[in-house]
Formats: structure tokens, sequence, C-alpha cells
């Protein structure tokens, strides 16, 4: 989620690789490029307000952030500031560092994140069912139905996270007069959807000592997850609160109508309380 300052805008903002460093223009001022005049494709972090560019770059390398019209606050402080510091303002789910990452850098890893999350969730759910079956067996055979069971838990975990998804841009089609009054950007909704479950890497340690999480550990990640969905819908289609929490809802919903699917059709899905209703049983 953390984006590099300057280095992790996106091209056409003034920068040095985008103009003509101020050649062919009296004033001193490189010109606004034309892909940024053209059209507003930038946001405001603070009040969400389209801007043309987000600083204007000098001759001699000086920069001078783009102060927004609407709130007279800088469009984007972001770019001056450590992907660090980005980072641990995306954790703590601050909707100007979301409006920064989605709007005002150029991400493109939507779906290798998606992809090595899932890979993380399935192997946990795979070890899970291994360690619920205690079988021991070193049969060949025995290795190869283990290594479909990997297999199907990752198409579980696809379908439940599709299954979510589709739950809430249901939601939010079906709610469209209420959350803008333009036409929203779903493509862009999506994207911001599988950026937000970065918190799903959380599983990368109880991936590495498997002997050392918790079911609670587990349930937090789901709600830190959650969280940055709910910020994520909130921020991109700037709507209110509520409608974004029915929207989460509708996901979850949609979500444990496939998980039951799943079980009706003796699925083991690898879900906590499968793994406990067969231990206990």
């Amino acid at each position: 989620m953390g984006t590099g300052g300057r280095n992790g805008l996106r091209p056409g903002k003034g920068n040095a690789e985008g103009v003509a460093a101020g050649k062919g223009n009296t004033d001193g001022v490189a010109a606004t490029p034309p892909a940024a005049s053209a059209s507003c494709q930038y946001r405001c972090i603070e009040c969400n307000q389209e801007a043309k560019e987000l600083y204007r770059d000098y001759n001699h390398g000086v920069l001078k952030i783009t102060i927004c019209k609407s709130c007279q606050k800088p469009v984007d402080k972001y770019i001056e500031y450590d992907p660090v510091i980005i980072l641990i303002n995306a954790i703590l789910c601050k909707a100007q560092a979301y409006r920064h990452i989605l709007f005002n850098t150029k991400i493109n890893m939507h779906g290798k994140l998606c992809i090595f999350c899932l890979l993380c969730e399935a192997y946990l759910r795979w070890w899970q069912l291994q360690d619920s079956n205690q079988n021991t067996d070193p049969d060949d055979f025995i290795r190869y139905a283990k290594e479909w069971d990997f297999y199907r838990m990752f198409a579980i975990a696809s379908l439940e996270q599709t299954a979510f998804f589709t739950g809430i841009l249901t939601f939010l089609w079906l709610e469209r007069p209420m959350t803008a009054k333009k036409k929203p950007n779903f493509i862009l909704l999506l994207k911001a959807l599988l950026l937000s479950s970065y918190g799903k890497l959380l599983l990368i340690p109880a991936v590495i000592w498997e002997h050392d999480y918790t079911p609670l550990c587990l349930r937090l990640i789901k709600v830190f997850v959650l969280t940055s969905n709910f910020q994520a819908i909130r921020v991109t289609l700037n709507i209110s609160r509520k409608v974004s929490f029915l929207a989460i809802l509708s996901g979850l919903l949609m979500e444990s109508t496939m998980v039951y699917f799943f079980q009706r059709m003796e699925w083991d899905v690898g879900s906590d309380c499968t793994i406990y209703k067969s231990q206990d049983l």
C-alpha cells in the first residue's frame, strides 16, 4: 500500500519527466502537461474535489505543492512523505491516505496482491484441514490427495472472495441513485477493494509460525480487512458511512451464503467453525 512520495506519482503531474524543464515558458514555471489540463484526473485528499495537478515544477528543481481551490489546503501533502509514513496512515485507515493511494498514484499490483493473499489464506485453511485429520500416512496417493485439497481450498477461498465483492457491487449498483450524483466507477471500486484487502498479508506470520497463532488473531485480521474495505468504499465513491457499512454487510451476507452452500454440499471449507466442529466430533 505504501507509495514512495514523488517516485510513486502518476506521470503527468508537472514533474521533470512530464515537462521540458520550463522551456518555452517565459515565467519560469513548467507548463501543465496536456494530459493533466485536459481532464481533472487527481483528487484533493482533504475534500475529495478534483484537481488538474498536484504540484508545480519550477526551474532548478524547485517544487510548489498545489493548493486546492475548494478547501484552501494542499491537494496532496503525501507526495513529500516517506512511503513508511504513508503505509502507517493507511493502516490507521485515514481517508487522506486512501485518496492519495487510490487517486493520485499509479499502482498496478491489484491482481498480484489478490492472488498472493488467496494463496496464504488457502494454505492456512489447508494446514487446518490436515491438522484436524491427523493423517501421517506417507503413501504417495495420500500426498496426492492432500495436494488437491490445497487446490480445493484455493478455489473455495477465491469463490468466497468473489461472492463478497459481488454482494458489495450489487448493493451499490441498486443504491447508485443514492450514492453518487454521477455514474460510479465500479472498476476503480473493485481495484480499491483488492488493494484494501492487503490486511490479509498478516496471514503470512500465521503461515510461517503455524503453531503460534490463535483463532482470535484470525478474527482480528478479518475485522481489519473489513474496516479497510469499508474505508475504501467510502473514499472511492464519496458516500456516507451508513451506505458503506450496509455494502459491507451485503458482501458478508453473500459470502456467508456461499459458505453455507459449501457446507450443504458437505465440502470442508477450512473455516474455524468447521475445524472446531470436526474436532468436537
